[in-house]
This record gives structure tokens, sequence and C-alpha cells, in this order.
């Protein structure tokens, strides 16, 4: 064979398949790793993706009869009524206020939660202590707030007879709206923080005993040692749930806000999920509540890649 067949038959196994027989091979060579992704992918493509289509009626004076693609255009005209409303503030101040006050208290009691159950060596003790940390989880969010109404009330709430047995008057909690924030905090507390501590415990997990037994040699005590080895260790998983509850931060459910609202609360208590509520299925404005949807969604989403750039430039640890 001449060294011109030769170069032609190298060149000709050395071409590269086109990019759909690629792709094509790849799926049915991976068809199992590519079905076990399909119901995740359809999940999103049809319950995230899907509905975006609808944004659109923020943008317009929706009418069911008409449909979306019928009703007319009004461009940014339902943002400008949100924003020069005589709420937009409040709603703002409370929204933020509440997300933050949240983040405050509720984020760093599962880190100490989870770095106190790290140094248990009484496995009874733990496991019982873990057991009822984790079991307000799965109470529903109504019984929850069923919960917190019963134990509040003004006449036979189990706390309300506590306090006054100790000779204080004890505070309107459900009425007050000075007292409402502090009670979604710290109902949220009592319900989510031992299940937080899951992921802290399994960062620690990975901790290398020989760091420990080095630290011991050295003369460390068991404070210094949380504090100089676990607590770094865990750093990067604080700051990527830190940049997820930051990029969330407006994000405050309606469900349990509306359960504890009540007209002598309002004021503190109307945040912008319950006014999309309001505003959408209670009074039937989709277009404009559509609208205060979308920016609140728009603001979360500027707040999640802000702080995750920061957190990149920092720490070098982000979500992408």
């Amino acid at each position: 064979m001449s060294a011109t067949s030769n170069a032609t038959a190298i060149g000709t196994k050395g071409t590269k398949p086109s990019g759909n027989g690629s792709l094509r091979s790849r799926i049915m060579k991976n068809w199992e790793l590519y079905l076990f992704i399909a119901p995740a992918f359809l999940y999103f493509l049809v319950f995230q993706y899907g509905p975006m289509y609808g944004i659109q009626i923020a943008f317009k004076n929706f009418t069911p009869s008409k449909g979306i693609l019928g009703s007319n255009w009004v461009g940014f005209a339902h943002f400008e009524r949100f924003f020069n409303s005589y709420y937009f503030w409040e709603l703002l101040w409370n929204t933020l206020s509440l997300s933050l006050y949240e983040l405050v208290i509720g984020f760093p009691l599962p880190i100490i939660l989870a770095l106190a159950f790290n140094e248990v060596r009484n496995g009874f003790f733990k496991k019982s202590v873990q057991t009822i940390t984790y079991a307000p989880h799965f109470i529903s969010v109504v019984v929850m707030a069923g919960m917190v109404i019963t134990f509040l009330s003004p006449s036979s709430g189990i706390i309300v007879k506590f306090i006054g047995l100790l000779g204080i008057d004890a505070p309107a909690f459900l009425t007050d709206p000075n007292w409402f924030k502090t009670v979604y905090v710290m109902s949220g507390v009592w319900q989510n923080a031992g299940w937080g501590t899951i992921i802290y415990l399994a960062a620690l997990s990975g901790v290398d005993p020989q760091l420990h037994e080095a630290a011991i040699v050295d003369g460390a005590s068991r404070f210094k040692r949380v504090i100089h080895i676990n607590l770094p260790t865990i750093i990067p998983t604080i700051t990527i749930l830190l940049i997820l509850n930051v990029g969330n931060i407006l994000g405050v459910g309606y469900e349990k806000v509306l359960l504890l609202q009540n007209p002598l609360n309002m004021n503190s208590s109307d945040v912008i999920s319950t006014f999309v509520y309001r505003s959408g299925l209670v009074n039937a404005q989709y277009s404009f509540s559509t609208a205060v949807g979308l920016f609140n969604s728009l603001v979360n989403a500027i707040l999640l890649i802000t702080v995750n750039k920061i957190a990149k430039r920092t720490s070098e640890t982000s979500l992408w």
C-alpha cells in the first residue's frame, strides 16, 4: 500500500462522527442513565419551565375569555401600579424584615446543633435528642399553625398559662403586630432546626480522625478542636446553603403566614406572597398579581447571582 493510501486510511479512521451520530450513540450506550433522569427532567420541564409561558400576562390586561394570546398588551403598567401604590414599601419591608429575622435566627441554629450532636458520645442520648428535634419537621404546616394558635391562645393557651403562673402578664402573641414575626420565626425554628442539622452532620462525618488525634497530642481542648477542625470542614457547606437562603430572601411562603394572619396583625404579617394570593386568587387580578410575583422572583434571582459571585471571589465556593 502506498504512503498516500496509508494517509487516506488513517485520515478516514481518525474522522469524528457527526454530532447527531455521536449524541445518538451516547444515548444508546447509556440509555439506562438517561431513562433514570427522565422523570426528573420531565418534572422540571412540565411543572417549572412550562408555566413560564404564562409570565407574559404580567405585561397584558389578561382576560380569561380571550386567553393569553388574545389579551391586550399593556407593557409595564401593572409594575408601575405596584411600585406607585401606598402599600409597596410596607409589603417590601414586611417581607424583607421577616426573611432577615428568620435567616439570622434560623440559619446558625442547625450548625450549632450539628456541632453539638457530633460531640455527644452517648449513643442512646444522641439518637433520642436527634429524634425529638427531627420530629416536628414531619408535621404539616397547617397542623403546626394550629398548634401555635392553640398554645398561644389568650384564654386557654399552655404557654400563656405558664407565663401567667410566673406572675407576668402574657402579651397578645396572636394579635399584636409586634409579636407576629417572633411567633413566625420561633415556630419555624422549632419545626426545622433539627432537620437542618442532617446535611451538616453528613459533612462532619468526613472529618479526618487523624486531625483530632494530632490536636489532642498538641493539647487542644474539645472546644478548640470544634472551632479549628470541625467548623472549617463544614464552611463550604455553610456557604452553599447561605447562598441558597439569601437567594430566597423575598420568597416567604404564603401558607404559614396566611394561617397565622388575622386582621389585627395585618400591618406586620402582610407580605408579598400573601398579597399575590389575595390579588390573584381572591380578587381575580391575574395580570397584576403575576407582575408582583415576577418582581419578587427577579429580586430573588438578582440576590442569588450577586451573593454567589461574592462567595466565589472571597472563598472560591459557589453554586456555579
